[in-house]
């Protein structure tokens, strides 16, 4: 029998794409089929490169092409991506920027920031076209985190104005009102003003084209953030939390913000940050040192997902005043951040698809 290109895209018909619920056809997912040679090669375009299930639809695709073949023909399956855009963002200030995350939390200290900073780069080392924009005017960690805190971003001339250079590492473009004020000196603004520094932070930096923008908001739920959430149409949140009540009732209020009518920004999940404690010389053991179950409690009290937990690691503390991301250093960081970003981009898609 001869095998041409329609019974081919007949038979991958059938296969589902697990998230949006229609098949890889109908969906545009399959581009530059060629059959040559007893060869059949193709490249599925994925909607994140951050996709945890494309083994799945890679192996779904060989069986029902070996239905029709046989062992006749060799397979070879490649994978792109077409990040699906947040559709609010037609026209807007940040033409090219898909999709902002906002990384939240109630209160200080809860590691929010270096969740921020890890997920940009979990995100980045899958593929994914990335942005971190530390708008904690207050007490701006991004650029020490990255190791990058004596640079100062460039300028020049878009369409007649003028337009900031994003700070560049790791693959990732940063951008930080640290790199703007003088460390040393603390900042004494109001809300407005520094929501209004905050907008022309993000409104004056020449982006180009991002995938995935990561926004490391102030704590609490203040006049900056919510200026922040109403100015900048969001793909969604994500809620940092510990284990402790405190903390998890503060929580309950970032939650809240982004609940509200006005508002109605998706929460893309709670990641728990220090839940248990690894030390160095017993991998295995696992010290709850500051409860257990906070941040899968409070999932369960508001049906939302819960992300993962990220441990306390001798040393990763050390290396991030030196520059070096966690997941950069940590197989079990890297893991976990691995796992995190998966569920958001896919979260993600799968709202942009159903708007």
């Amino acid at each position: 029998m001869e095998i041409s290109k329609e019974l081919v895209l007949n038979a991958l018909r059938s296969v589902i794409e697990p998230d949006l619920k229609k098949d890889l056809v109908t969906l545009n997912m399959i581009d530059n089929l060629q059959i040559s040679d007893k060869k059949i090669s193709f490249i599925i375009v994925l909607t994140t490169p951050a996709c945890p299930l494309k083994e799945s639809m890679k192996k779904a695709c060989i069986k029902v092409i070996r239905e029709i073949t046989g062992d006749d023909y060799l397979i070879e399956i490649n994978f792109s991506s077409r990040v699906l855009s947040h559709k609010v963002f037609t026209n807007t200030k940040l033409p090219g920027v898909k999709n902002i995350i906002a990384v939240a939390s109630g209160k200080g200290g809860v590691g929010k920031s270096t969740v921020a900073a890890n997920l940009a780069v979990a995100l980045a080392l899958k593929g994914a076209k990335v942005a971190l924009v530390d708008a904690d005017i207050y007490g701006p960690s991004v650029p020490i985190m990255f190791g990058v805190e004596d640079e100062k971003p460039m300028v020049k001339e878009v369409d007649g104005k003028t337009m900031m250079i994003p700070v560049e590492k790791y693959g990732i473009k940063i951008m930080s009102i640290g790199f703007l004020i003088d460390n040393s000196k603390a900042l004494i603004w109001r809300g407005p003003m520094a929501a209004n520094a905050l907008s022309q932070l993000l409104n004056e930096t020449d982006w180009g084209e991002i995938d995935y923008m990561v926004l490391d908001l102030p704590p609490g739920t203040g006049d900056i953030q919510l200026t922040l959430v109403q100015s900048f149409a969001l793909s969604g949140a994500v809620i940092v939390t510990t284990p402790q009540e405190i903390a998890l009732t503060d929580a309950r209020k970032a939650i809240g913000m982004f609940q509200q009518e006005k508002i109605n920004v998706p929460i893309l999940g709670i990641v728990e940050n220090m839940s248990y404690f690894i030390p160095d010389d017993n991998p295995e053991k696992k010290y709850y040192i500051f409860g257990k179950g906070g941040g899968q409690r409070l999932c369960d009290q508001y049906k939302i997902l819960y992300l993962g937990g990220i441990p306390l690691i001798e040393n990763i503390c050390a290396l991030a005043d030196k520059g070096q991301p966690s997941v950069l250093n940590s197989e079990i960081t890297a893991q976990i951040f691995a796992d995190i970003s998966e569920k958001i981009a896919q979260q993600i898609s799968v709202n942009n698809f159903n708007r």
